[in-house]
């Protein structure tokens, strides 16, 4: 490495310590003055101490992480002396090792002593925990999967499968401790597994997909008689294996952390946001994306051959795959969060519209988009009819499943009417399209203004307008009609009935699944906010909805403090303002 990339490499590490120091201790200055009483004593001190603690830790760790990985690599790699070749490397592995590593080694001797049943609470240590965790997870993972590809071609490195090698040893210790019976995290608990269970689950789709599409993409040069769409010199089975080794190692580390350390079972909060947003959104992006490209290829196959057969299937085993693999996604946390709470139903039902209806507008903005451009352009000519045959497919696409998954001829009850999540849904919808149609009125006049006071003889103006148009129609058409429904749902929430709220706020305590005596309170209060803390002593709370709704009737009050446990006992206890 040159001395000015080591240098570089220095000053960033400096700085990053030095940032993650001040920000921790800006982040306990304000915890202390928020948390201090008017007297001057403040109860945030230990929470500041452990902040800027952790934060130092953490920072050791990596530096010491990165030095023993350059030392260990300058090991294994026999090809080069130890220091004649990378003087300044090495002198940075050296100090990152014997400097970090020692300090690190002795800070976190004193807080593991430390750990008792205030330390092993604090939010601090279940962050540090499943942040270091996290990082040294994708690194050891990717560095030895890389290492593993790239082997397939006989290209051993040495280096990178060190830094694999250290930092699985991090993340072993880590999972240790994260597994101690007597000094592990209470908070943060579920964050590490979770996290780890995407980013198995977004490894393994990837090296299916290029596994899948590269067998796909030989055979369709097989079929069509054409040379390999591969890197010449390279033999077609070599990506698919490579891509087999990542799709392996995601498997293995997806199962790991949502089968094995059970993220599966787990409800509520980040559980449930991670499995739409990645399961059910992401996924349905990547089926309709696949599925859109598939029908445009078929579509230009049956009536646009401008091009070569070999260039217009160039994306078909791409597209298959993604379809494919995607679809399985989909189907299994769809078929996931049907055994979860209402919220997580709506939101998957939310989500999944939007996704459509994306899709569908695009593909009606570019269909009007060809359409103008016809007036203008032989249909056949200059691109139009490709133009005009991706907008199909789009529409084709996202029309269907934006019907199937909004339902809007399908009568809906009064309570998803008022469901908070169809109103965020309705007002962001309609917003985005507004804001998108005025930024698109904008440049629609910027662009006939200049056609009107420029000497221009070139594009007509409806070249210039033509796309920006296509894009009006569509958002102005979502935010048309979402807004309509918007008002609609409001009317029809006015009109009907709705319980008196008697109760504001609800602090629930308990340690049983807090989501049906969430909606037990909301239903018994006319709507009133839950926050939940769970129980420390393990009670055992058997209470059920019965017994909650028994115990809050007639209770009034702007807060309300709930406690459940042990057994059916359900403690109700009006807060003072």
């Amino acid at each position: 490495m040159p001395e000015s990339e080591g240098r570089f490499l220095m000053v960033s590490v400096v700085l990053l310590v030095a940032v993650l120091v001040i920000g921790g201790g800006i982040a306990g200055i304000v915890i202390a003055v928020r948390k201090s009483t008017p007297s001057g004593e403040s109860a945030a001190q230990p929470t500041v101490r452990r902040v800027i603690v952790y934060i130092l830790l953490f920072a050791l760790v990596v530096i010491a992480a990165i030095g023993v990985s350059g030392l260990l690599g300058r090991l294994l790699d026999t090809g080069n002396a130890l220091a004649s070749s990378d003087i300044t490397g090495l002198a940075r592995s050296l100090a990152f090792t014997l400097i970090a590593g020692p300090f690190a080694a002795v800070l976190w001797w004193v807080l593991w002593r430390r750990m008792d049943g205030a330390e092993r609470s604090s939010v601090a240590w279940g962050l540090y925990l499943a942040g270091l965790y996290t990082v040294s997870l994708v690194t050891f993972s990717t560095a030895l999967l890389t290492t593993a590809a790239v082997l397939v071609r006989g290209d051993w490195q040495p280096r990178l499968f060190a830094t694999g090698v250290v930092w699985a040893g991090v993340w072993v210790w880590h999972l240790w401790m994260s597994r101690h019976e007597e000094k592990s995290p209470t908070q943060l608990v579920t964050v590490a597994p979770i996290l780890g269970s995407v980013f198995g689950l977004v490894i393994a789709v990837g090296g299916a997909v290029t596994a899948l599409s590269s067998l796909l993409d030989a055979a369709v040069d097989a079929a069509v008689d054409a040379a390999p769409s591969l890197t010449p010199g390279e033999p077609w089975w070599e990506l698919t294996l490579q891509a087999l080794i990542w799709f392996a190692g995601g498997l293995v580390i997806w199962w790991w952390h949502w089968i094995r350390s059970q993220a599966c079972d787990l409800r509520g909060g980040l559980a449930d946001l991670m499995v739409v947003a990645v399961g059910v959104a992401g996924a349905a992006i990547l089926t309709l994306s696949g599925i859109g490209t598939v029908v445009f290829l078929l579509l230009r196959l049956a009536f646009d051959r401008t091009d070569p057969v070999t260039d217009i299937l160039d994306l078909l085993g791409f597209g298959v795959s993604v379809a494919f693999i995607g679809a399985l996604v989909w189907s299994y946390h769809r078929g996931l969060t049907l055994a979860r709470s209402d919220t997580t139903r709506v939101a998957t039902k939310l989500v999944t519209s939007g996704v459509g209806l994306v899709a569908a507008a695009s593909g009606l903005g570019v269909v009007v988009n060809a359409i103008l451009a016809a007036t203008t352009t032989p249909l056949a000519g200059s691109g139009t009819r490709t133009l005009l045959l991706g907008g199909i497919s789009a529409l084709v696409v996202g029309g269907p499943v934006w019907w199937l998954a909004w339902q809007p001829t399908t009568p809906l009850s009064p309570a998803e009417v008022r469901s908070t999540g169809r109103r965020v849904y309705l007002i962001l919808v309609f917003g985005v399209s507004a804001v998108v149609a005025i930024v698109t009125l904008l440049v629609i006049g910027y662009r006939l203004f200049e056609f009107a006071l420029g000497d221009f003889t070139g594009d007509s103006v409806i070249d210039r307008v033509r796309a920006s148009l296509g894009l009006l129609v569509a958002t102005g058409l979502a935010a048309g009609y979402h807004f309509a429904v918007w008002r609609r749902d409001r009317s029809v929430s006015a009109e009907a009935p709705q319980p008196a709220r008697t109760i504001g706020r609800v602090l629930l305590v308990t340690d049983a699944d807090p989501e049906p005596l969430s909606l037990a309170i909301g239903a018994a209060t006319g709507g009133a906010a839950v926050f939940v803390l769970k129980r420390a002593d393990g009670a055992g709370s058997s209470a059920t909805v019965e017994h909650l709704a028994q115990a809050l009737t007639g209770v009034t009050g702007k807060r309300v403090l709930v406690v459940t446990g042990p057994g059916d006992r359900v403690e109700v206890i009006p807060l003072q303002e």
